[in-house]
């Protein structure tokens, strides 16, 4: 089954979804990533809105060693029949990445990283930041800011206030050009500048990376709180329905 598209490509796409953080301000025992919204685990609702597309190939979760056995008790039948490769994460976000690298086809045409607790994101939110990066090599989704922001090195007085004009918070997917995301990891080892994401670290291997302007539905799970939020916004989604009813893995296991 296929859903309708505003944009049709070509290319052959792994999607990398770390999901072995220790959620340290998410402030409960259950990790944000495993805990659940509707009655499924948060990395459930995430992989969905990428299994069922035909330009994604591989679906590459990396999870927490230390919960290695219990997440495929609970969890390895589902992503077995759904066909998603499952990673040990590693001591460091580097460390996940490069043991999800390893498993990347080789005739993947773009790598994109997707965080595991961005549940909320869209089909044309995905869209648009495949075909981007298709054309230009690498692109992020990124929300422009709003607020005013402040500057504070001891978080208790304001230092200065800073112009938002062109301040963009960066979002994920973050997508890639294959070849062009495993050279610039493989360089990080060069690199002097301390790197904080993906799209930094293309860009200190001196390629542009593009734009795709997103909004703050895009939201990531990072305190209890947002929850409720991410719950409404799903809660709201439309349901993707072909002519035999809805489609996805959700619906595989209900037997619709």
């Amino acid at each position: 089954m296929t859903r309708d598209r505003k944009f049709q490509m070509n290319k052959k796409v792994a999607v990398l979804i770390p999901a072995g953080g220790a959620s340290v301000r998410f402030g409960q025992k259950t990790k944000k990533q495993f805990s659940e919204i509707n009655g499924r685990a948060v990395f459930l609702h995430t992989i969905e809105q990428f299994s069922n597309r035909d330009d994604v190939v591989q679906i590459i979760l990396a999870i927490p060693p230390d919960e290695e056995e219990m997440f495929h008790i609970r969890h390895g039948d589902k992503l077995g029949f759904w066909g998603i490769k499952c990673v040990l994460g590693g001591n460091s976000r580097d460390e996940t990445i490069g043991n999800m690298l390893r498993e990347v086809k080789d005739d993947v045409d773009l790598i994109a990283i997707h965080d595991a607790v961005r549940p909320c994101i869209t089909q044309s939110q995905i869209e648009e930041v495949f075909t981007k990066a298709s054309q230009s090599g690498a692109a992020i989704l990124a929300n422009p800011i709003c607020g005013t922001v402040k500057s504070s090195t001891d978080g208790i007085a304001i230092d200065v206030t800073i112009n938002r004009e062109a301040l963009w918070e960066a979002q994920t997917p973050q997508v890639f050009a294959a070849d062009l995301y495993r050279n610039a990891f493989n360089n990080k080892a060069n690199l002097t500048e301390t790197i904080t994401d993906d799209a930094q670290l293309v860009e200190a291997n001196g390629h542009t990376v593009s734009l795709v302007k997103s909004d703050t539905t895009n939201i990531k799970i990072t305190t209890s709180s947002d929850l409720i939020i991410a719950k409404a916004l799903i809660d709201a989604a439309p349901k993707p329905i072909d002519n035999d009813g809805p489609v996805g893995p959700y619906a595989a296991e209900q037997g619709w």
